[in-house]
C-alpha cells in the first residue's frame, strides 16, 4: 500500500513556488533592458523625401560638356533651357565686379549623368542646377526662413549667389536680406479661393503641379482637417499676394497649408509657436533635394505633412497623444517583486517545515496515543517479516525487540515519555527495513498515518 498524503502534495507546492519565482524574476529582469530613444510619443509617418521614383527628374537635359563650355566662353552667364534660378544682377554684377566671373544656370531634375556634365565644364565659375548654387568645393544653400522661402517661392538665389562669391574670393559675407514683398490678395482673387475651400477644403491654382491631396499625411498632421492652398512658383521680383494672412482673418480657426511653389506655409491655431518650428526643421533637412530637383508638389507636400506630425508627436506644443495599446506587462511590472517576494518566502516556510518533518523519528508523526502507535508499529512489524531477508533481519529482530520493550513498559506503568522513546527506536529500525525492502508505504510515518488517520 502506498499514501504519500500531505508531505508529497507539500513538495509539490514548495517546488511550485520555486518554479512561479524564477520565471518572475526572469520577466522582470527582462524588462529592465535599457534604451537610448527617449520620446513623448512615436511618430507614425517619417519626413523623408522618396528617391529614385518620386517623379523628381524632370524631362530637361543638358548639350555636351563641349557646347556648354563654348557657350560659357562666350557669354558670362549661360541659362540653358527649363533654367529656373533668378537673382538680382545689379547686386550680384556689383559682387563680381572686374572679375569676370562666369556662370552657368542649369534645369532643376538632372540625372546623375547630366549633373556630372554640368560640373565637368571648367569654364564656370560658378554652377546653378535648378536652385543649388555651387562653385569650387563649395555649395552655397539658405540657413532660415526667409532665405529657403525666397528660394523656394520665386526661385530666388540672390543671398546665395552673394555668399558663394564672397567665399571664393575671400571676403566678408554679405549679411542676409529679405527682400520678399507682400501684398494683400485682391476680392476678385480671393473669392473662388474661399468657394472652394468651403466646398472640399482644397484649391489648386492654375500652374501648380499638385494632382491630389497626400490624404494619410495630412489625416496624421491634421486630424481634424485642415485647407489646403497649392499654388505655383510666383514671378521673381513680384510682391507675392499674402493669401495665409487673409484667409486665417476669415477663418481664424481653420488650419491652413498655403504652398507657393515648394515654399511651405502654416496659418492657424498655434502658428505663433508651430509654423516656424515645422518649416525650419523641414526645409533644413529636405531643402538641398528640393532645389536640385523637380519634385511634384504633391511630394514635397506630403513631406513636410510627415514633418508636421513628427513635431505634433514629439508633444512639444500639447498636441493630442496618439493611442497607446494596452500592455499587461507594463501594468503588471511594479507587481512582480511583490510576487517574486510572496513565492520566495512561501517556499522558505514549506523548506522550513520539512526540513523540521525530516529531523523527527517517524513515531512522533502522526495521530493517536502511545497505545494506538504501539499497535500500529506492532501490525507494520508483523507485515514486513514477510519481506525481509537476510540483510534486512537484524533490523527487524531489534525492532521486534523495541516493541516488546515498549509494550512491557506500557503493561508495567512505566512512564509514557520511556515507553515513546522505546517506540521511536522501534519505529527508525522498521524505517531502515522498509527502505531496504524499498517499500515506501510501510516506512512508519506513512504507515501510521494511513492506519490511525
Amino acid at each position: 500500500m502506498t499514501a504519500p498524503g500531505r508531505p508529497v502534495r507539500r513538495d509539490l507546492v514548495r517546488w511550485s513556488l520555486l518554479a512561479v519565482a524564477a520565471a518572475v524574476l526572469v520577466v522582470f529582469l527582462g524588462a529592465q533592458r535599457q534604451s537610448v530613444e527617449v520620446s513623448y510619443g512615436r511618430s507614425p509617418s517619417t519626413a523623408a523625401l522618396p528617391e529614385g521614383s518620386a517623379g523628381e527628374l524632370s524631362d530637361a537635359s543638358v548639350p555636351s560638356v563641349e557646347e556648354m563650355t563654348a557657350l560659357v566662353a562666350a557669354e558670362p552667364v549661360v541659362r540653358l533651357p527649363g533654367a529656373v534660378a533668378r537673382w538680382d544682377e545689379q547686386r550680384v554684377r556689383a559682387a563680381i565686379g572686374d572679375r569676370g566671373t562666369r556662370i552657368l544656370v542649369a534645369p532643376p531634375g538632372l540625372d546623375e549623368a547630366e549633373r556630372r556634365r554640368v560640373k565637368d565644364v571648367e569654364k564656370a565659375e560658378i554652377r546653378i542646377v535648378g536652385t543649388e548654387v555651387s562653385g569650387g568645393l563649395y555649395v552655397a544653400s539658405p540657413d532660415d526662413l526667409p532665405g529657403w522661402r525666397a528660394r523656394f517661392a520665386t526661385h530666388d538665389v540672390t543671398g546665395a549667389l552673394l555668399t558663394l562669391l564672397a567665399t571664393l574670393h575671400d571676403q566678408p559675407t554679405p549679411p542676409d536680406r529679405d527682400d520678399l514683398r507682400w501684398r494683400e490678395p485682391t476680392g476678385p482673387e480671393l473669392a473662388p479661393m474661399v468657394t472652394t475651400l468651403r466646398a472640399t477644403g482644397r484649391y489648386v491654382g492654375a500652374g501648380a503641379t499638385l494632382t491630389r491631396l497626400p490624404e494619410k499625411a495630412a489625416g496624421t498632421a491634421f486630424p481634424d482637417g485642415a485647407w489646403f492652398v497649392v499654388l505655383p512658383a510666383q514671378p521673381y521680383g513680384e510682391p507675392l499676394p499674402a493669401y495665409g494672412p487673409a484667409l486665417h482673418r476669415l477663418a481664424p480657426d481653420q488650419p491652413l497649408v498655403v504652398m507657393y511653389g515648394d515654399w511651405i506655409e502654416y496659418h492657424g491655431p498655434g502658428a505663433a509657436e508651430f509654423a516656424e518650428v515645422a518649416g525650419a526643421a523641414f526645409y533644413a533637412q529636405a531643402g538641398g533635394r528640393i532645389g536640385r530637383y523637380a519634385y511634384p508638389q504633391q511630394n514635397v507636400l506630403g513631406a513636410y505633412l510627415a514633418q508636421v506630425t513628427d513635431v505634433r508627436y514629439a508633444g512639444l506644443f500639447d498636441r493630442p497623444l496618439p493611442y497607446r495599446p494596452f500592455d499587461p506587462l507594463r501594468v503588471a511590472l511594479p507587481a512582480l517583486p511583490w510576487l517574486f517576494a510572496a513565492c520566495v518566502a512561501g517556499f522558505v516556510v514549506l523548506s522550513i517545515r520539512t526540513v523540521r518533518g525530516s529531523g523527527r523519528r517517524p513515531a512522533d508523526v502522526g495521530p493517536g496515543g502511545t497505545p494506538a502507535r504501539l499497535a500500529g508499529l506492532s501490525a507494520l512489524a508483523v507485515e514486513l517479516s514477510l519481506l525481509t531477508d537476510a540483510r534486512s533481519d537484524p533490523a527487524l529482530v531489534r525492532g521486534v525487540g523495541r516493541l516488546r520493550a515498549a509494550r512491557d513498559a506500557f503493561d508495567e506503568g512505566l512512564p509514557d515519555r520511556h515507553v515513546r522513546e522505546l517506540l521511536a527506536d522501534a519505529a527508525a529500525e522498521l524505517d531502515y527495513v522498509a527502505r531496504d525492502v524499498r517499500m515506501p508505504g510501510y516506512r512508519p510515518d506513512v504507515y501510521l498515518r494511513a492506519r490511525l488517520s
